[in-house]
């Protein structure tokens, strides 16, 4: 029998599967992710799934890993400290694209060299200066280079990284592996980004290919890219960068795979955030930009995906400036009180019993403060003091505020994540109206109630009924998931105006409502919506019924990510250009520098070939078999003086094929 694992580490859980013969699904699970060591949540999803199955180590044939573990640490501006080459570049440059902002004030060593637009050397490489400057750099994780159009020759950043691998021994990332467009800036920023990934994802793949290792698990490990391909562990500690977006990546491809939709909207709700992406001919939406990361747009062939702050877990607030008190959830993830007291029973509850006892309004009340980490260094003596009423807790908000002065430290520790708030969530609604049943309901009953003592701006409490309250909370996280969809839906259309403000616009949502009077409205989805995450079989339904389209609800839709990052083809690209290099000159970019041919049949053989060699062994060192290669040709001429011209040439070479499987 052979048996596939997918995993996938998500914000809130990490799930696992385990499919049999590539089409039958024999066992899933859930299991709270760990943040402290990801390890160990991988470990708990894992055991669960083999317990249920019955599955022996020995049967798994492959395993493939899934994670959100680069796209946060990016958008939480975490990693390793990394040093930039940047060779033929000024000093300016580097705030131009993002450069800066990636960087972080982290160290860069400018140094002549760099090339034309043509490959041509514009000026010597100084070596000399580079092995100075390098005795001063010290503790750095990775170094990235970055030589001016080293797209069109790249000789001089593999001269740097020679150089680099020599003295240091440090993990090196250059800039032409990871894109082969132009834009100096952008191409150095994504090294960067990647060489700050390195040791990050380097651990959590170590560990675990080593708790695998210890239950017997042996076979080959696959890691899910940006773009919902599959590529092997050792390509991912190379470029990390690739893996961002893989989680929700994983899950459109899950999706297809799931429902057989080739054409769909794709949304996935998790604890933190919904994900929505366009599923086109059965495959995701690539984004042409590249994928954009906190706030960073890299170089990175990535899906198409928007993301909104609107989850299980998102914090539910009331607006005040309304008479009737409207609920608005999110942006910020919270802990579900539901949860918190599934582990503090006691501390939890005793604190809810009083605040429902108190003739007293407080406006924490119902919320909670807990200790992540024990790491207070660097802070002030301010945000110390209030660490110090926290740091044995979870303890009631109101107890750690002495005056609204301290919300300012409880704001910094929040972000710095020494501690997490709980508070009221979509989830703690859930269980009191029973379409949860995993934590504390009647811990969420109570902060319900306590939530509902809150004042509208007409000074009426805002509700005496928990379970009303409670719809209330499920039918906004209705409305608001339909407004991020139809916001996809708008920005995928070329229609002038911002997708935001058409989602929201009152025509908009007259048309919902099929507006009949003088003027006759409608606005509906075109396309079916395949619902995914946990909690999406209990509300989704009514989405797709506000949005006038068929809603699809698979089985395992709570594990499409784990099951998309096992069921995913490899897929590799490489393209290459030709330029004119002057009359009767057709100028080839290779690896090795340009080329010149006389003949424009030969120059496209050279690059053709070229191409296939590269495509076929990056394939082959992700552990395709039966690998397929097609190419997209595309040529630019010009009429100059009545005559058709050659300005530019260029194939993309695109090799896929499924993980070679050893049959046990």
């Amino acid at each position: 029998m052979a048996v596939m694992l997918g995993i996938d580490t998500g914000g809130t859980y990490t799930d696992a599967v385990l499919i049999k013969n590539d089409n039958e699904i024999i066992a899933s699970s859930k299991s709270l992710t760990t943040k402290s060591n990801l390890a160990i949540g991988v470990a708990n999803a894992v055991s669960a799934v083999l317990e249920q199955s019955c599955v022996s180590a020995k049967d798994i044939v492959m395993t493939s890993l899934s994670t959100t573990l680069a796209t946060n640490a990016l958008v939480e501006g975490k990693g390793g400290k990394v040093c930039l080459i940047y060779v033929g570049f000024s000093s300016k440059d580097i705030e131009r694209q993002g450069l800066a902002e990636a960087l972080r004030g982290d160290p860069v060593i400018i140094i002549s060299g760099g090339h034309d637009h043509s490959g041509n050397e514009l000026s010597r490489l100084d070596l000399s200066t580079l092995k100075a400057e390098l005795l001063k750099i010290d503790n750095v994780t990775g170094f990235a280079i970055a030589g001016q159009f080293a797209t069109r020759n790249p000789s001089h950043e593999k001269a740097v990284r020679d150089i680099i691998r020599e003295t240091t021994g440090v993990p090196v990332s250059c800039s032409y592996e990871l894109s082969a467009k132009l834009g100096g800036p952008k191409r150095a920023m994504t090294a960067v980004l990647n060489a700050r990934l390195i040791g990050m994802i380097d651990h959590l793949i170590g560990a675990t290919e080593a708790y695998l290792c210890d239950i017997g698990i042996t076979s080959q490990m696959m890691v899910v890219r940006g773009d919902g391909a599959l590529i092997s562990a050792d390509q991912a500690r190379e470029k990390p960068i690739e893996t961002i977006l893989s989680g929700p990546a994983a899950s459109i491809v899950g999706a297809s795979w799931l429902t057989n939709e080739k054409n769909a909207l794709v949304s996935d709700i998790g604890g933190t955030t919904t994900d929505v992406a366009v599923l086109a001919e059965g495959k995701p939406k690539i984004d042409p930009e590249g994928a954009m990361v906190g706030g960073l747009r890299t170089m990175v062939e990535a899906v198409a995906m928007r993301t909104f702050g609107l989850g299980g877990d998102s914090q539910v607030h009331l607006k005040r400036d309304g008479l009737i008190g409207e609920l608005i959830l999110g942006p910020r993830r919270v802990m579900p009180v539901s949860l918190l007291a599934a582990d503090h029973k006691k501390i939890v509850h005793d604190a809810l019993d009083s605040a429902l006892n108190s003739n007293k309004i407080n406006e924490f009340a119902g919320q909670f403060l807990v200790p992540i980490s024990d790491n207070a260094s660097e802070l002030s003596n301010k945000d110390v003091i209030v660490f110090n009423r926290i740091k044995d807790g979870p303890i009631p908000m109101s107890e750690a505020i002495s005056s609204r002065v301290d919300l300012g430290s409880i704001s910094r520790l929040l972000e710095r994540g020494i501690i997490m708030h709980s508070a009221l969530t979509p989830s703690d609604a859930s269980h009191v109206l029973g379409n949860l049943d995993a934590w504390d309901a009647s811990a969420a009953q109570k902060a319900l109630l306590i939530f509902g003592r809150m004042r509208t701006g007409s000074g009426e409490i805002l509700s005496k009924d928990y379970q009303e309250l409670a719809l209330r909370i499920i039918n906004q996280l209705t409305e608001q998931t339909s407004e991020v969809i139809l916001e996809t839906a708008f920005g995928e259309e070329n229609i002038d105006g911002r997708a935001r403000d058409l989602a929201r616009h009152v025509l908009v949502k007259n048309g919902l409502n099929h507006h009949r009077n003088i003027v006759s409205l409608d606005v509906a989805i075109n396309l079916p919506i395949i619902g995914l995450g946990a909690s999406a079989k209990t509300y989704y339904g009514e989405v797709g019924k506000k949005l006038s389209t068929k809603t699809i609800l698979p089985k395992h839709g709570g594990v499409a990510n784990a099951i998309g990052a096992v069921v995913g083809q490899i897929t590799m690209r490489e393209s290459g250009k030709i330029v004119s290099g002057g009359e009767g000159i057709w100028r080839v970019f290779t690896d090795k520098g340009p080329v010149d041919c006389k003949d424009q049949k030969v120059a496209y053989e050279i690059l053709k070939q070229g191409l296939t060699n590269k495509v076929q062994l990056a394939a082959t060192n992700a552990g395709a078999e039966n690998i397929h290669i097609q190419f997209e040709d595309e040529e630019q001429t010009a009429i100059i003086e009545g005559r058709e011209v050659f300005i530019e040439g260029s194939i993309l070479a695109i090799a896929t094929g499924r993980p070679r499987i050893v049959q046990t």
